[in-house]
């Protein structure tokens, strides 16, 4: 498999992607704006086919995603990492929640929170509208759209994507997640065509959502301030907003991204708990409960649940509308999400990635749904319901009318809209810019400029032809090729994730003993604490000799091999290649560590004096760190270290087989 991670190289353009995705956005965003009209009916006319013919058909799909998530997290699978056995993950678990949650999920809830369950409690697919019983199906329906089905679309595309990227070298791009099924193809080709249609569907989505949720912004200036609701106002905002992501993808995932990420979810935190505590509290808490309850209850029936013996226009309207966005979206955030989730376990990212929002995700639509459900049952305010009915946009201001403090609300409603829609518009630039440069994020700032430059100018050109809502059913239309696609590589990400496992079983993480050594010097090997430049010596003394010895061997029998002497970096390496099969790679890596006084201080590495560390030679296999030391085994104990792992190794390619 390439290896693109470690070669600036790889940082230029790939630039049969790049001009590719460049040349098609121009000509739909051209006949769009030139033709909205023809290309919405064109459009329209394609995803009302979608959910005449195929609504069964991405229902299943989306219950295949469901469960395939369900079983590579619940069993053994769930152990492996998203990198190397050895790596952690690079962000603490609330930096890396801020950030999936804002790119995933969170300007929806700002729209949707209040809007949704109030339009399924006065226009239910079933039964009357405006009852309790009405109110109960509202929020049922409302959990079930924003629940496990979304997230686990997002989660299994981001865990491919990371899993062949991080554990195996390949280029972090939709691409890779086809390797298991065409291989080497993935650098030609049709991996540049499956990144070109990423490209697209990302740029579509954000632009999309950029140019339509300024609406929601502009309302809220407008409740606020009195600022009017026009077309030049929402181009301003265009601006304003592409110009912050702009700033932020140029300032890079640690600094722009993170940081904003961080502030959103305590924005987020500060309206959820404002609105929890100044409305009916112990209702809100009740209704949570309940509501959480019918929806595990009824997940199966909902998830399967087309309708057919009582047609309505309902299912397309609301259900395969989502299915489609949460699948347009999915490679854009997928791939968002895979790149901040090295080093955890395919368990741990489900259980964060999936469960983690879905939990707030439920708790915000009660604590929003609920009360102003409550507001127009019993509190006789009929016109909130009347207001969402005719602008969903203003949903969520016309509701924080009736609480205290509403114009402080309001305000923090708006500052929270235009960071997540900024979140989103720079993570989605910093995608783009990854899918057309080989996977790599550490591009010139021009190019990341350019990507963040080109969806708000897509944005403002099709908002002024009215082609927006062309552009959007564009968007979710294109969810069905690309739902193939996803089937497939979801069948070869499980055989990977199964020669995986085969390999773990075979190769335990062991350590050597030889009971030739007296007991007291093996003790006093495990006391010591060597330094760099012993362990160092150690690996040009002793472990570079003995690799050398069995390569010669190996060579003697027909069997290629190769030792790199890497002792500069603080590695020696033994290579045994197997031609089509899998290489068998044997590294001893000096590694640095604090020592025992200092290993609970809470400081970085780096933050340490060179006199309160240690360095150990700890083996490194393919799959990464194996968590032992060799530092002080003799030469006889390498060697046997170095048969043993071979052995497993040969025992793992004949069951494979």
């Amino acid at each position: 498999m390439e290896n693109t991670g470690s070669n600036p190289a790889h940082a230029r353009i790939d630039a049969p992607v790049f001009f590719s995705a460049a040349a098609i956005l121009a000509l739909i965003v051209v006949t769009a704006a030139i033709w909205p009209r023809g290309t919405g009916e064109t459009f329209q006319s394609v995803q009302d086919a979608i959910v005449a013919y195929g609504s069964w058909y991405y229902v299943l799909v989306v219950a295949i995603i469901v469960v395939s998530v369900a079983v590579f997290s619940l069993t053994r699978l769930g152990d492996i990492k998203l990198g190397p056995d050895h790596s952690e993950p690079d962000y603490s678990f609330i930096s890396w929640f801020a950030m999936l949650f804002s790119a995933g999920m969170g300007i929806g809830l700002m729209f949707f929170g209040v809007a949704e369950p109030v339009m399924h409690f006065l226009t239910p697919p079933v039964g009357d509208p405006g009852t309790i019983q009405a109110a109960k199906e509202a929020m049922k329906l409302t959990f079930f759209h924003w629940g496990v089905h979304a997230w686990s679309m997002y989660a299994v595309v981001a865990l491919i994507l990371a899993y062949f990227g991080f554990r195996h070298d390949l280029p972090l791009t939709l691409r890779s997640a086809l390797y298991p099924l065409i291989g080497e193809r993935i650098y030609g080709p049709i991996g540049a065509t499956v990144d070109v249609f990423a490209i697209i569907g990302t740029v579509c989505g954000v632009a999309t959502s950029l140019g339509l949720g300024v609406l929601q912004i502009n309302s809220g200036l407008a409740y606020l301030f009195g600022i009017p609701t026009d077309t030049g106002i929402q181009i301003v905002l265009i601006v304003a907003i592409t110009a912050c992501a702009t700033l932020s993808v140029v300032l890079g995932l640690d600094v722009g991204i993170k940081r904003l990420s961080e502030i959103n979810i305590v924005l987020a935190f500060v309206l959820l708990i404002g609105i929890l505590c100044l409305g009916p509290t112990v209702l809100l808490m009740q209704t949570f409960i309940q509501n959480t309850g019918s929806y595990i209850a009824e997940i199966v029936s909902k998830t399967f649940n087309l309708y057919a013996y009582n047609p309505t226009d309902w299912l397309g309207g609301w259900t395969i509308f989502y299915w489609g966005w949460w699948l347009s979206w999915s490679p854009f955030v997928g791939l968002f999400i895979a790149r901040i989730s090295r080093g955890r376990t395919i368990r741990e990212f489900v259980l964060g990635a999936m469960l983690g929002p879905t939990l707030f995700t439920l708790l915000w639509m009660t604590v929003f749904g609920n009360s102003a459900i409550e507001l127009i049952l019993h509190g006789g305010f009929t016109e909130l319901g009347s207001a969402v009915q005719q602008d969903a946009s203003v949903a969520l201001f016309k509701f924080l009318e009736h609480y205290p403090l509403a114009k402080v609300l309001s305000f923090t409603a708006v500052i929270m809209v235009v960071v997540f829609f900024v979140t989103s518009a720079d993570s989605g630039a910093m995608v783009v810019n990854m899918l057309a440069s080989h996977g790599r994020d550490d591009t010139p700032i021009a190019r990341r400029i350019f990507w963040a430059s080109t969806m708000g100018v897509i944005a403002i050109v099709l908002l002024l032809a009215g082609g927006l809502p062309s552009l959007q059913t564009a968007a979710i239309a294109s969810a069905l090729p690309f739902s193939f696609a996803l089937l497939a590589a979801i069948w070869g990400f499980a055989k990977a994730l199964r020669t995986d496992n085969v390999k773990r079983m075979v190769l335990a993480v062991h350590t050597a003993a030889d009971n030739e050594v007296p007991w007291q010097e093996r003790l006093d090997n495990l006391l010591q604490y060597p330094s760099e430049k012993g362990v160092r010596e150690f690996q040009k003394r002793s472990v570079l000799p003995v690799m050398r010895d069995f390569a010669d061997e190996l060579d003697n029998k027909g069997i290629e091999t190769r030792v790199v002497d890497d002792i500069d970096q603080g590695a020696v390496r033994l290579e045994v290649l197997h031609g089509d099969e899998l290489d068998f790679v044997y590294t001893v890596l000096a590694a640095t560590h604090p020592l025992p006084d200092n290993a609970l201080i809470g400081k970085a590495m780096e933050e340490l004096p060179d006199s309160e560390k240690y360095w150990r030679a700890e083996v490194h296999l393919r799959e990464g760190g194996q968590d032992y030391d060799v530092m002080g085994w003799t030469r006889d104990q390498l060697a046997n270290d170095m048969l043993d792992q071979y052995e497993r190794h040969l025992q793992y390619l004949h069951m494979m087989r």
